[in-house]
This record gives structure tokens, C-alpha cells and sequence, in this order.
């Protein structure tokens, strides 16, 4: 969709196209057919853009609660974070008299940041713009937040620093393919220095994979946050924003755990009566051994961010399984064990181990009816077998 495609939808007859093409629930594999039957009523630009709107909305429903009510283009959509995430984030500005949304596409973040304070979205983006303004009419917010078009590279508009907060996030792909050096990022990360001379409070959006190396300079909280056991993405707090060293925030909730990441040493041990699998919000932020000290629980291995204890600690920052039995890898053993017991499902999970999961599964030529999770990991360097109870 283009800008003038998106202005179409504005007129009477882009209100009815989309009004039909939002009733057909239309799916992206269906493009083709529901935009046939539309191009015989509405002229093909309004029929595009009227489909392409109705497709993106039905995706967006996992991420926004008021998805029926906005615009999207896909990459935009693909980018935003969940509005869950969005709005946990935001709380972190509270208290501060202005903010500006830095990179503000269309407009999500920026649509959660004015309700803590005036809000103002930059992007360079024309057409991701007039969505970001037209997505704060329709949720009834375009008296909290202003949008213009400027590019960051050059320079920041003219605004006073004094109680204002900055959350910068920059674009994270080049011609549609993702990047993952911070330094490739638009405008590159090191951007940041020059603005935080004027804007202390500022907070930046990563990628969950970042390099940690690539950030080390940067006097900041690195902050991992997950939404339902899935990672979601990094942020970086800087000056009065910053709280702690690093953090890992579960969502919902919030459950936060902070610390420093350090060489902390857990004892090694056998796997004992539960296996603690840590939140990749935990592990991505180096806070397993913190949470094995909180679960009074020891490491399998140095190197896995897998933990056992003999006891189960209900914590939202890792999942437990109960231990059936562990012994050293070897797969002849293990299809006898599960045959025994009538296990015909099995679960792979991995850590530290080449076998690819579904592969282990098709060797093992399992028929019960019980199932199984396996655990393929390391004991003290050596390969073992965990088998654990479905939970």
C-alpha cells in the first residue's frame, strides 16, 4: 500500500470497501479471490488497500486488543511489539512531563506513551505516519500525541530536554532482510551518545539476540522481557531510567529479576527430583545462577542453563518438570525405557546436544499411548538422557 492507496480508504467508497472486505475475515492465502469480487464493485487501488487493511487487522488481533480500529502495513505490523510488552515498557516513563516516540512507525508505542504524558512520534516514513496519526483519531488519543516527519539521522527537532524522555526504536532491517549488529541498525546505535548530551531519560528497543558485546560501552540497563514464555525483545535504559545492571521481565505479570550479570558458581550435581527449565528472558539476561541461588536448586552443567533440585519452587522465571529417570545418552536404551512404559509421544527438548528433535523422534519408532518429555543435555560435559513426566 502506498500513501495515496491509504488515503482512498478516507473516501465513501473507501468506507464501504473496507466495511466489505473486513466482513469477509479474509485470510492472506484468500488475496487473490476476495480481490477479484472486490475490483468488480471498487476501483482496484481502493479494493487493494480496503483487503491489504482487512488482512493486517485480523493478524493483529494477537497483538492488539484494538486492532479492528487501526492501520498497518505488514513490515510495521511484524515489527511492533505486543501491546502487553508496549505498555509495560511505558510504565517506566512514568512521571516525566514529555515524551518523544523516536522511529514511531505507526504509532503503536506512541498510542501507550500518551497516556503517561504528551507524546510526540518521528519517523521519516510518509505513509506510516498518516497511519500513525489516523490510528490516534480513531482510538479517540490525537489530542495526547502529535506525529512529524523527520529523519533522525540528521537531527532531532528543536525541543526542550528538561522532564522530557526519549524511546528510540530503530529500524532493524535493510531491504526487508532482518539485521543484527547494532551497528547496521537505521540510524546506527552510537546515535544515541550525542542525543543523551540533551536527553538523559532515554530507553532503546533491540533485538532479543543482540550481541552483548556490541553494548557494553553504553552505562545502561539491559533489560530482556519475555510475553508468555516467548523472548520478545531487549531494552536498553539509560541515565535516570536505569535501575539496575540487567533484568529479565516476564510478562504478564510483571515479574522482574534483576541482578548483575556475573560469573556466579552453582554447585554441579546429578539431575535430582526436578529439572528447572530457566525463561530465555533469564538466560538471555545471564540471571541463572541468581534464580538456581532463589530455587536453592545446582547446575547440570557450567555451559546449560538447565537447573535441578530436589524440590519444586512455583517462580514464574522457569518452568519445572518432575524427574522419571536420567542415565547416559545412548538410543537403544532409551527406546527400550519408553517402550517399557507404553510411551508412544515424546517431547525433545535440548540443550548442548547436536540431535535435532524431531529426528531423535523418528528414530525411536515409538507406538503407547503414554507420553514422555526428553530432556538431551549435559552432565558436567558428558551427554545424558532426562526423562520427565508430561506436566
Amino acid at each position: 500500500m502506498d500513501l495515496a492507496s491509504f488515503k482512498l480508504l478516507f473516501s465513501k467508497a473507501g468506507q464501504e470497501a473496507l466495511a466489505a472486505a473486513v466482513q469477509l475475515e479474509p485470510f492472506e492465502t484468500d488475496y487473490l479471490l476476495h480481490f477479484q469480487n472486490l475490483e468488480k464493485i471498487y476501483p482496484p487501488g481502493i479494493a487493494r488497500a480496503a483487503l491489504e487493511t482487512a488482512i493486517l487487522r485480523k493478524e493483529a488481533r494477537t497483538k492488539f486488543p484494538q486492532a479492528d480500529r487501526m492501520f498497518f502495513t505488514r513490515e510495521a505490523l511484524e515489527q511492533a511489539s505486543p501491546y502487553q510488552v508496549s505498555k509495560y515498557r511505558t510504565d517506566r516513563y512514568a512521571g516525566l512531563a514529555r515524551l518523544i516516540d523516536l522511529g514511531c512507525s505507526i504509532g503503536s508505542d506512541a498510542l501507550n506513551m500518551c497516556h503517561i504524558s504528551p507524546t510526540l512520534g518521528i519517523d521519516a516514513d510518509p505513509l506510516r505516519l498518516a497511519m500513525a496519526k489516523s490510528n490516534a483519531d480513531s482510538l479517540g488519543l490525537d489530542g495526547q500525541t502529535d506525529f512529524v516527519r523527520a529523519d533522525l539521522q540528521v537531527s532531532l527537532p528543536a525541543a526542550s530536554s528538561e522532564g522530557t524522555g526519549l524511546f528510540f526504536d530503530p529500524a532493524r532491517r535493510k531491504a526487508g532482510r532482518r539485521v543484527y549488529s547494532v551497528l547496521d541498525y537505521q540510524p546506527p546505535l552510537d546515535i544515541i551518545t550525542e542525543w543523551q548530551t540533551r536527553f538523559p531519560a532515554l530507553g532503546v528497543k533491540l533485538s532479543p539476540g543482540v550481541d552483548k558485546s556490541e553494548i557494553a560501552g553504553f552505562d545502561a540497563e539491559l533489560e530482556f522481557v519475555s510475553l508468555n514464555g516467548e523472548l520478545k525483545e531487549a531494552l536498553l535504559w539509560l541515565g535516570p531510567l536505569k535501575s539496575v545492571s540487567r533484568r529479565a521481565t516476564i510478562l504478564p505479570g510483571p515479574y522482574s529479576l534483576a541482578g548483575k550479570e556475573q560469573m556466579r558458581v552453582l554447585p554441579i550435581s546429578e539431575p535430582q527430583r526436578y529439572l528447572y527449565e530457566p525463561d530465555a528472558a533469564v538466560i538471555r539476561a545471564g540471571l541463572v545462577a541468581q534464580l538456581g541461588e532463589q530455587l536453592d536448586a545446582a547446575q547440570l552443567d557450567p555451559d546449560i542453563a538447565y537447573l535441578t533440585a530436589r524440590d519444586e519452587i512455583q517462580n514464574p522465571f522457569s518452568r519445572a518438570w518432575k524427574v522419571e529417570d536420567w542415565f547416559p545418552f545412548n538410543l537403544k536404551r532409551l527406546r527400550e525405557y519408553l517402550r517399557d512404559r507404553n510411551v508412544g509421544q515424546v517431547t525433545v527438548k535440548k540443550r548442548g546436544s547436536p540431535i535435532k528433535p524431531e529426528e531423535l523422534i523418528q528414530m525411536l519408532k515409538l507406538r503407547g499411548e503414554d507420553r514422555r518429555v526428553v530432556f538431551l543435555t549435559h552432565l558436567d560435559g558428558a551427554p545424558i538422557t532426562i526423562v520427565c513426566f508430561q506436566s
